[in-house]
This record gives structure tokens, sequence and C-alpha cells, in this order.
């Protein structure tokens, strides 16, 4: 494995982790965590993207660098729609906003995801159940009302 290979597997996993623990959090503390700390998800695209900077400038495969710039365009736009304007788009289903933050978040996932599997089978495998885990608390955090649901 190259230090390239290394650097994005350990982002990878990274990710992945920050993502259970997000949910987690939001799971269970919902009220004390997500309008003070789930920024800290968002702001986590900013190293994210400098790695796929240095994989991309490194010569890596385009699948292993651009994980990093599309977590940074997600949380940019998320950033944006909850922190700033402070849009209730979940419950509402604000279509505009629904659809271009799901496929950016799933994009970002994938690519921390599937090109673990050019490097590593059995990290695939890893990443794999750590994304099942992370689909599982994402699914079952989501709380309604209006200021409620910020953050992934």
């Amino acid at each position: 494995m190259s230090d390239l290979d290394l650097l994005y597997v350990v982002t990878a996993l990274v990710f992945h982790v920050a993502l259970i623990v997000h949910f987690a959090l939001r799971r269970w503390a919902f009220d004390s965590y997500i309008l003070p700390w789930g920024w800290i998800m968002y702001a986590l695209s900013i190293p994210a993207a400098a790695v796929g900077v240095i994989l991309a400038v490194g010569g890596a495969h385009w699948s292993f660098w651009i994980g990093g710039v599309i977590y940074l365009v997600w949380a940019a736009f998320g950033y944006r729609v909850e922190y700033v304007a402070h849009i209730e788009w979940r419950n509402a289903r604000r279509w505009p906003i629904f659809v271009p933050y799901i496929v950016l978040y799933l994009a970002t996932v994938m690519f921390y995801w599937w090109p673990l599997a050019l490097v590593s089978r059995p990290l695939w495998y890893v990443a794999a159940a750590l994304f099942v885990v992370e689909t599982v608390l994402n699914v079952t955090s989501h709380r309604g009302g209006a200021g409620k649901g910020v953050a992934v």
C-alpha cells in the first residue's frame, strides 16, 4: 500500500467513524448536541478536501480524491442551508434542497467507501459495515419540528 493509498484509507475510515459518532450523538443527545456541535461534521470537510488535493496532486486515481471535493461541496451547501439560512427542509420536504443535499451526501459516502476495494477488499468490507451502522443511526436519529433535523 502506497503512502497515498494509506492517506485515502485513513481519511475514508475516519469519515465513516465521524458519521457514526455524529449520528449517535444526534440520536441520543439531539437537543444538547445538534445545534451547538452538529456543524463540526461539515467543518471536517475542510481537511478532507485538503487530503483530496494532496491525493490529486500526488497522482492518485480520481476516485480517491473526488470524495473530499464532493464532501466540501455538500458541507458548504448543508452549512449554508441549515446554519446560515436556517431553512427547515426535511419535514417540510423542500425538494430543491432535499434532492441536491441527499445526492451530495450519498456521493460523499460512496466515494469514501467504494474505492477502498481498489486498495483492500477487507477494508472495503469494514467500510461496508460502518456504512450499515451509520445508515441505521442516521435514519433513526431524525426528529420532527422546526429547527430539528439539522446536519445530515
